[in-house]
């Protein structure tokens, strides 16, 4: 019974996500067209708006990475190689994740919540009888704000992440900051940090349909939607994580 129903879960999401750009591509021609202003709010709510954490938290991260490979990389003489190592890990992959997670923490919830109280009140038919598509109204700007925001974040992630790391390196490599930083941007390949601009995408993808599904499959009230909300955030995450490793795995190659 659990596989059946995540069997139809996975094919309702897939589904939203061809009905989303179908009404992306016709809804002017049936009157469905994307409001650019909701776009932009969107951006705003889950972009600009967790900017901040995303930021502190990149910091840390960068700083904790510099303390444990120059740790590891004393062992062996190579405590010079940490610039490098700092930089693509957190372009690559380290970024992305985090980044992924937060978001999926914020956002995800926010959408499951918002769609399954609409579902409980019955606010999703009251659409379908005054003519508007859910799924154009509902899924489609979150969808687009984070396939525009999340690469965003990303690019601001990396920049934390790596001055983060700076900060605690400089003194044992004796470089300046802006030393570090520069040498850092030097040594990234353009494929570093599209790698991680792809996952960040790919991501943001998950984040929405995740939160749609589990919002529009609510039943049993607030309670219901209390437990969507967890179930969004845990099932986001968890395949977030998964599809990281398997974008590892072929961008890698």
């Amino acid at each position: 019974m659990w596989s059946v129903q995540a069997i139809e879960r996975l094919g309702f999401a897939m589904r939203l996500f061809w009905d989303s750009f179908y009404w992306l591509i016709i809804g002017r021609r049936y009157k469905q067209k994307v409001r650019l202003r909701q776009v932009v709010e969107q951006i705003r709510v889950n972009g600009f708006d967790a900017l901040p954490i995303v930021m502190a938290l990149s910091f840390v991260v960068g700083m904790m990475l510099s303390i444990q490979l120059l740790y590891a990389l004393s062992d062996f003489g190579a405590e010079s190689q940490v610039l490098l190592a700092i930089a693509k890990s957190v372009t690559r992959e380290f970024s992305p994740l985090i980044t992924g997670i937060i978001v999926a923490g914020r956002s995800g919830a926010a959408i499951a919540a918002r769609i399954g109280s609409q579902v409980v009140s019955q606010e999703i038919d009251a659409l379908k009888v005054i003519g508007i598509v859910p799924v154009r109204y509902l899924v489609l700007p979150p969808l687009l704000g984070l396939m525009i925001s999340m690469p965003l974040l990303i690019i601001c992630a990396d920049i934390m992440s790596i001055y983060g790391g700076a900060i605690f390196s400089v003194q044992k490599l004796d470089m300046s900051v802006s030393a570090y930083m520069l040498e850092s941007f030097n040594v990234l390949l353009v494929g570093d940090v599209v790698q991680g601009l792809i996952k960040s995408v790919v991501f943001g993808i998950i984040i929405v349909l995740v939160g749609a599904t589990t919002g529009f499959h609510v039943t049993g009230g607030a309670e219901g939607v209390g437990k969507a909300t967890t179930s969004a955030v845990v099932i986001s995450i968890s395949f977030i994580v998964l599809a990281d490793m398997i974008a590892s795995y072929f961008l890698t190659q």
